[in-house]
């Protein structure tokens, strides 16, 4: 789902609901929940493990439960930034360039033609970016669920 939505924002004129921050918080926030439910149901001590690691000196021992426990839950909202800031990066500077391209042919052609390739080369890249992404943002949720189980 990640992958062809990604793909199809980088049709013309079409809009990349990833890109939205609502609208990977509405996918992270389920799926990060369900992976953290599931291992406190099913493998509660082994789940209360990761708040705190062997070794841990006595002094120690409830900041960093505080600490494990910040991040646990900083995850869903890390997963969905990273994604809406890559995408959003991308579209943009597609974006930009399209429109310095545009701008361009009435001043040099030359330069224009440069900036097209540019334009088609950051196109390329952006189509691997999109699926990178989907990659990345399925391997995290997967690498939550192994830590929660």
């Amino acid at each position: 789902f990640i992958g062809s939505t990604n793909l199809l924002g980088l049709l013309p004129h079409s809009f990349t609901p990833t890109t939205q921050l609502s609208m990977n918080l509405g996918m992270t926030i389920p799926l990060w929940a369900g992976t953290v439910i599931t291992g406190f149901r099913y493998k509660t001590k082994a789940s209360l493990a990761h708040f705190l690691p062997q070794g841990t000196p006595l002094p120690l021992i409830p900041m960093l439960v505080v600490i494990e426990t910040i991040s646990l839950f900083i995850q869903p909202m890390a997963l969905a930034v990273r994604l809406t800031a890559n995408i959003t990066a991308g579209h943009l500077l597609i974006h930009l360039i399209g429109g310095a391209t545009l701008a361009l042919i009435n001043i040099s052609a030359t330069t224009a033609f440069i900036t097209f390739i540019i334009l088609i080369l950051l196109t390329i890249l952006e189509f691997a970016v999109a699926l990178i992404q989907a990659y990345v943002f399925t391997l995290l949720v997967s690498l939550y669920l192994h830590d929660n189980t």
